[in-house]
């Protein structure tokens, strides 16, 4: 599905990091043109919001998104089919190397802009809460525990009736950033009962599959005894897991996931400019939400088109201004970047040029 976003201003039109009034469109009225993207379908509520916010000052430019998913975004990028894309996963080291031929004089840089809790959800009538410890996550959707009533999940929710049902897991059949945060999750965490590594490819046969995330989410909808794993922006009025995190069950929140992105350590050894998060997914702070995404914006550092990069720059800051944050957080319930955060994002977009 194509999202078209008729893109206009903010407090930070430009990208410039600076904090003029949203009124003030002298400095964004001469956009004009397309701005096309791809990527993480994570974002799709976040997008919608950008726009909103994006378009009050410049009417002339319209920017398209297709919520392809995170490989999909990536692979159109690298191809030059679009300026920008939307990732849940971090570009790959020979990704960015790839990314020479497409950013003329530059290459790829991943830009933290949404940060949100990924939700395990299922559909079991009558139950709207369950306690999954990550090894029973893991044993679940690994396919090795296949009954709601099994001993692994009583044990953990002796107040609640399980209906004797079979489990129905379902995967992404694309590939996915949500999938790669959700393996990696499941590795860090229950190491004996997930065998897999981290992958945006599901790594599992069988079960059903759907692509994107509001295919998983329509999956589980539609069946019963059915369980899946979605940005929580999408859950809606499916039940969701209370998962462990040292001795405590903690439920999928907004300040939960951003308190694990400022607790965790930036990757080493990335190109300039490029802001890529390690998560903690093994942290026992209270408070914390590890099952939880990161997804970026990734774009060139140089564009062979003056007029493109000034497009990706403006659109680009007002995603990662205070508004533009405060924008997806209302829509998609994700958590805002710190200050910190914004502050080196920001001084990131500025970076980005035209080449000769």
């Amino acid at each position: 599905m194509l999202i078209s976003l008729a893109a206009c201003g903010s407090d930070d039109a430009t990208g410039s990091g600076s904090t003029a009034p949203a009124d003030d469109a002298s400095a964004a009225t001469e956009l004009s043109g397309d701005l096309n993207g791809a990527g993480a379908s994570s974002q799709e509520s976040a997008m919608e919001a950008w726009r909103a916010g994006f378009q009050s000052v410049n009417p002339d430019v319209n920017v398209n998104y297709d919520p392809v998913g995170s490989g999909g975004g990536r692979t159109q990028f690298l191809e030059g089919g679009v300026l920008f894309a939307g990732s849940d996963s971090v570009l790959k080291d020979e990704e960015i190397t790839e990314s020479a031929t497409t950013c003329v004089g530059g290459q790829a840089i991943d830009l933290p802009v949404y940060i949100s809790p990924i939700a395990v959800i299922f559909n079991i009538e009558g139950i709207d809460e369950l306690n999954l410890s990550p090894a029973v996550i893991a044993g679940i959707f690994d396919q090795k525990i296949t009954n709601w009533n099994a001993p692994e999940i009583a044990a953990d929710n002796p107040d609640v009736t399980l209906p004797d049902l079979a489990i129905s897991p379902v995967n992404r059949s694309d590939e996915s950033g949500t999938t790669n945060n959700f393996t990696e999750y499941l590795a860090a965490t229950a190491p004996e009962a997930w065998p897999y590594e981290a992958d945006g490819v599901w790594p599992v046969a069988g079960g059903q599959a759907a692509q994107g995330t509001s295919g998983v989410v329509q999956t589980v909808q539609g069946g019963n005894g059915t369980v899946g794993y979605a940005d929580s922006s999408k859950a809606g009025e499916l039940g969701t897991a209370m998962i462990k995190v040292g001795d405590e069950w903690v439920g999928h929140s907004p300040e939960g996931a951003a308190a694990v992105v400022d607790a965790s350590p930036r990757v080493e050894g990335r190109v300039e400019n490029d802001i890529a998060i390690e998560l903690d997914r093994t942290t026992t702070e209270a408070g914390t939400y590890p099952l939880v995404l990161i997804s970026y914006a990734i774009a060139c550092t140089s564009y062979a088109d003056e007029a493109d990069a000034e497009l990706v720059k403006a659109f680009l800051g007002y995603i990662a201004s205070e508004e533009g944050q405060a924008a997806a957080a209302s829509a998609a319930g994700s958590a805002p970047i710190s200050e910190e955060l914004r502050t080196d994002v920001v001084a990131a977009i500025d970076s980005i040029t035209a080449g000769a």
